[in-house]
This record gives C-alpha cells, sequence and structure tokens, in this order.
C-alpha cells in the first residue's frame, strides 16, 4: 500500500519507523527537541532524541564517536554549507575509520542536509557541494528526488555501517508523491529510471530530475522521446545503469544545479566518456549552473540556474547535430 505524501514528511516517516525498529538510532541537532511538546521528545524521549549545541564541528564529532560505539546516529545539520564547518571530520575521519581498523570498526552515522534553497537565500544556502564529497573513500552521499525515494534512501541510509551524508534539495521539500507504508528500503548505488526514451538520455541530480522529467514531457509533444535518469545516489554511483542509457540512446544530456566545474554532471560526464563513448551519435551536453555564487536577485537567480528550455535547446543540439553530420 501507499499514500501521498509530501517530500519532508517521507523522510521523517522513515526515521521515525527506523527509530521504532532499531532502539540504537538516535536524532539530535539544532534546533530540535527545543520543549517537551516537540512530537519526536514526546514519541521516544530524550535519551534518543537530543538538542545539539551550536556547532557543527561538535554534532558531527558527537555523531562519529557515538557510532563508533554501536548507535546509529542521524545528525540533523539543517544547511548543506554547515557540514564545511565541519570538514575534516567529514572527509577526513569518518570515512577513514573503517578502513584504518582494518575493518574492525564502524561508522554509521547519517549526517543529514538540505541543498540548493533557491528561493532568495542567496549565496550561503543555495549551493549545491556535494562534488567535493562524492569521491571521498568511504563516503556514501545520497540525493533524493522523490518523496518515495526520500523514505527509501533515508532508511537505507540508517541501516549502512558506512557514514552516509544524505542531502535533499529543499526546493522539493513541499512536493507530493506517493510513499509505500511500512518497511521501504531503496539500495544504495542504485539509479533509477524516472522517464523510459528512446532518443536521448537526460541524467539529472536531485530537484533537476523534476525540470527534467518536465522537459521530458514537452519534448514528447515535439516526437522526441528522452530517458530520465536519476542516479539517485552520487557515491556509489550507478555508472553501469547510465551508460546502458547512453547505449540504447545514443545522446546524453547532463542536468545539475551546481556550477559547472564543480559538478556530479562533470563526474558522469566523464565516466560516460570512458565507458560508452562508442555509443554516442553526438557530443555529451552539460546543463548546469554558470560558475558564479547564487544571486538574491530572483531574476539573475533563475538566469543562471538550469531550467525545462534550457534542457530542452540542449536536447534539440545534440539530436540535431546527427542530422548534420549525416
Amino acid at each position: 500500500m501507499a499514500r501521498e505524501m509530501m517530500y519532508g514528511d517521507a523522510i521523517a516517516a522513515a526515521i521515525i519507523e527506523e527509530m521504532q525498529r532499531d532502539p540504537n538510532v538516535v536524532l539530535y541537532g539544532q534546533n530540535m527537541a527545543m520543549t517537551e511538546r516537540d512530537p519526536m521528545l514526546k514519541k521516544f524521549g530524550k535519551d534518543r532524541v537530543r538538542l545539539a549545541p551550536i556547532s557543527e564541528t561538535a554534532e558531527i564529532g558527537i555523531g562519529i564517536g557515538a557510532a563508533m560505539t554501536g548507535l546509529r546516529p542521524i545528525v540533523e545539520l539543517w544547511m548543506s554549507e554547515f557540514l564545511l564547518v565541519a570538514f575534516d571530520q567529514v572527509i577526513n575521519e569518518a570515512p577513514k575509520f573503517h578502513y584504518m581498523s582494518g575493518g574492525q570498526v564502524k561508522v554509521p552515522v547519517v549526517l543529514k542536509a538540505g541543498f540548493g534553497f533557491c528561493a532568495g537565500w542567496a549565496g550561503q544556502h543555495s549551493n549545491c557541494i556535494y562534488h567535493t564529497m562524492m569521491g571521498i573513500p568511504g563516503l556514501k552521499v545520497v540525493v533524493p528526488s522523490t518523496p518515495a525515494d526520500a523514505k527509501g534512501l533515508m532508511t537505507a541510509a540508517i541501516r549502512d555501517d558506512n557514514p552516509v551524508v544524505y542531502l535533499h534539495p529543499y526546493m522539493l521539500t513541499l512536493d507530493k508523491g506517493e510513499v509505500p507504508e511500512g518497511e521501504y528500503v531503496v539500495p544504495l548505488g542504485v539509479a533509477d529510471i524516472k522517464r523510459a526514451g528512446t532518443d536521448v538520455t537526460l541524467v539529472a541530480v536531485g530537484w533537476m530530475v523534476k525540470k527534467a522529467v518536465a522537459a521530458a514531457e514537452r519534448l514528447a509533444e515535439e516526437g522526441i522521446s528522452a530517458e530520465v535518469v536519476d542516479p539517485r545516489t552520487l557515491a556509489p554511483l550507478d555508472v553501469k545503469t547510465i551508460v546502458e542509457s547512453v547505449k540504447k540512446t545514443g545522446r546524453l544530456v547532463l542536468v545539475d544545479q551546481a556550477p559547472r566545474h564543480s559538478s556530479a554532471a562533470a563526474v558522469i560526464a566523464g565516466e560516460v566518456a570512458e565507458h560508452g563513448f562508442e555509443y554516442l551519435r553526438a557530443p555529451v551536453k552539460m546543463v548546469t549552473a554558470l560558475d558564479t555564487s547564487v544571486p538574491y536577485s530572483e531574476p539573475m537567480e533563475n538566469y543562471i540556474l538550469p531550467n525545462e528550455n534550457k534542457i530542452i535547446q540542449a536536447v534539440k543540439s545534440v539530436m540535431a547535430h546527427e542530422a548534420v553530420a549525416a
């Protein structure tokens, strides 16, 4: 059975279900459990739901230490930029303990944060910093694009024995969709085809999946069949599914909210260049944000970000390439 839920509520549902299932799952962060009326605090008590100090270094350090003792902490960090304050622990401590201990130490911590708040929040809360983490050995990076995936990937992240950075696009928080009730797990490292197609592959990340699907529907009205692939996790990255889609369509457009030269799109383009070059009928096209900070001005914000029209133009460009070559 499934029921309609908002994206943010789907994440909360996964956390609640996992806390009910496993007493070792704990939740804490800033601006949490601040009063006795807090619903999570009332449900699970002060031992498992805690207010953290206003120190990301302390929050993440406590989470890593707690995970090493056998707990499964979920650290609510709110904004992905706050991870940067404690980045040494995120990329140089938590992911290394398992390797450096010869597999004896596990670090099952989830670092949960929103990102890409492009709604007038300007330069410091509108960023996409996942490229800085998706290549770190031992660290997993999750970016759900639908309410169902938000729930299933959070469940998988909590159960994983490795540190997981769970990034949720703030622009999807209120989006609604069908979400399976009860236990629901989406395996990490498995991409999903959100829309099947035969003419061109669109690989999109996070919020951009929604825009890619909308663009694909408009393209279908013009007779162009676009397949939309959502990696869902950037580390591990499901290269096989992406390459198989490119093998079928022969064309690839990458859509990423991050700036071009600090994007997941650039990494995916490199993987396809190595593993799927022979299948390409046209050059790979990247539709990304411009290489600039996100401005406060809404018209400027819209100017630098990908949108449906930019995706459609890119698709038509790769579709026309073969016609010209012929």
